[in-house]
């Protein structure tokens, strides 16, 4: 299963709780469907979510999975803190990654995103609160996770990025969307 955050829309996978007969199960996944909802939502109102960090969630019935990777470890437990407080969710588990502290890495990450946002085209994509490219980095290696309109942009990421001194290696798991 991709743990690939679809940028600042934050990839969402849903799997309903099983319930027994079509009424239950409908119910069911509605209330799936509303926590789904909520839980983007809280994840992408915390404050100290950068370009920087990586977050993503599944949601199982009443329980809800967080993965990815964070520059800060408050970053951590105030997303686990702001999933906890949801309406139905009675369990988070919480496998978000803190990245290692790192001078060198600091360097990457800022110039890897001037790499990619300086990008005639590419630019547009960092004109949100939280924009849609988001760029990892742990001991020099890169992964750029997110989302763009095309195939194009996702390889013209993956070439800026590439082109950064210092950088290790790039994976590139942007996902192209509609």
């Amino acid at each position: 299963m991709s743990k690939i955050m679809w940028g600042f829309l934050l990839g969402v996978l849903a799997i309903g709780a099983q319930a027994q007969g079509p009424g239950n199960r409908h119910a069911s996944q509605k209330g799936v469907d509303r926590i789904t909802k909520e839980v983007r939502h809280e994840l992408v109102m915390l404050p100290y979510y950068s370009v920087f960090d990586d977050l993503a969630y599944k949601v199982d019935g009443d329980t809800v999975t967080l993965f990815g990777a964070v520059t800060r470890p408050t970053l951590k437990s105030d997303a686990e803190n702001a999933v906890k407080k949801i309406e139905g969710v009675e369990r988070v588990i919480n496998n978000i990654e803190v990245l290692p502290v790192s001078s060198n890495d600091n360097q990457i990450r800022r110039a890897v995103y001037r790499a990619i946002y300086a990008q005639p085209g590419l630019d547009m994509y960092s004109l949100r609160a939280v924009p849609t490219i988001h760029i990892i980095v742990k001991n020099g290696n890169v992964t750029l996770t997110g989302a763009v309109a095309n195939e194009g942009d996702k390889e013209r990421a993956n070439i800026a990025a590439n082109g950064v001194p210092g950088v290790f290696s790039v994976k590139n798991d942007i996902q192209v969307g509609p």
